[in-house]
């Protein structure tokens, strides 16, 4: 890490997020910070630090994953017992943003909670926000300070690239992810299909048709989170149905809620789906995983993210030199076939 004083820099991991934050430390070659969580009887939260943070850069790490109202108030609490101990600077970082979705008004009488979220987490103390592919990127516009909106984009395009699949097609499975869908065509250099979808009501939606050549293709559908997974399972028949020849799923978040993991399973089964591919922005639970769910590792990348942002380097470079080298990697392989 040039240029990177590690004295003045103390990287604190959650309870959400403490494997993932021990690997990101790994990567940064430094020492995770300590801290004690701990609760009163009445289940309130007790943060006491164990390392000083007077004068020093913060970099916190939790998902605000399932279950997310407590990760988040273990959150908010650590950063108030930041601030009022001296920390010089309060970097959050959330890989996993909850109440995203929440993001307008659907009908009347509904709050924008992620609108709330953003400002408990200004008013609580933080000075930069690092997230990693918010619902809606426009939602960093809620915020009053910094956002860097990550995209895992191009590690989820490494795994497919590694694969050494041919006649591929990228599918978005609605039109709010066509930009997503389209950024990881471009690194696999391929074709791009729509799925235009209906929902009735959260978690609930129906293919009305697909935009797009998927048949004899080797689908990848890619979407920012999975939940309950009957939307993206819905999309996998639709396209099954179209000719798909095989179908691999890639999202950033794996929340797999309610009886996810159980529907992915069967449908494995079926054959309708190959693979299930998520980042580790979310810890998945045992019982929540299954046969042909693969998670990779965004640590790595998270952490050149935080050295570049630690040494005032451009964030941007980084994704540059991870492009040059999908780039090298894609030519290899056209040339060795």
């Amino acid at each position: 890490m040039s240029g990177l004083e590690k004295d003045n820099v103390v990287v604190l991991g959650l309870s959400a997020s403490k494997e993932f934050s021990e690997l990101v430390c790994q990567k940064l070659n430094i020492k995770p910070g300590e801290i004690e969580v701990s609760r009163f009887a009445d289940g309130e939260f007790n943060i006491q630090l164990k390392t000083s943070v007077r004068g020093k850069e913060v970099y916190l790490i939790q998902s605000t994953s399932p279950s997310v109202n407590e990760n988040l108030m273990e959150l908010l609490i650590t950063i108030d017992a930041l601030m009022r101990a001296s920390a010089a600077k309060i970097h959050a970082v959330i890989p996993y943003f909850g109440y995203a979705r929440q993001d307008r008004k659907m009908t009347g009488r509904q709050p924008i909670t992620c609108k709330l979220i953003a400002n408990l987490l200004v008013t609580a103390g933080i000075n930069r926000l690092m997230t990693v592919d918010l619902h809606s990127p426009q939602e960093q516009g809620y915020f009053d300070i910094p956002v860097d909106d990550l995209r895992a984009t191009q590690d989820l395009a490494a795994y497919i690239i590694q694969q050494n699949m041919e006649d591929l097609v990228v599918v978005s499975p609605d039109h709010g992810g066509v930009t997503r869908a389209r950024r990881l065509g471009n690194f696999l250099n391929c074709g791009l299909a729509v799925i235009d979808k209906r929902r009735a009501k959260p978690n609930e939606s129906t293919v009305e048709f697909v935009l797009g050549d998927v048949k004899d293709k080797n689908a990848i559908i890619i979407d920012d989170m999975i939940d309950t997974g009957g939307t993206i399972i819905n999309a996998a028949k639709a396209i099954k149905q179209h000719g798909a020849k095989s179908i691999h799923i890639l999202a950033t978040h794996g929340l797999f809620s309610v009886d996810a993991a159980q529907k992915f399973t069967q449908v494995i089964k079926e054959g309708t789906i190959n693979q299930v591919v998520v980042t580790d922005t979310i810890s998945i639970v045992n019982e929540k995983q299954f046969d042909g769910l693969k998670v990779i590792s965004i640590a790595g990348f998270i952490a050149d993210m935080i050295n570049a942002s630690i040494n005032n380097e451009s964030l941007t470079a980084v994704y540059d030199g991870k492009t040059e080298t999908l780039i090298t990697e894609v030519k290899k392989i056209s040339d060795s076939k």
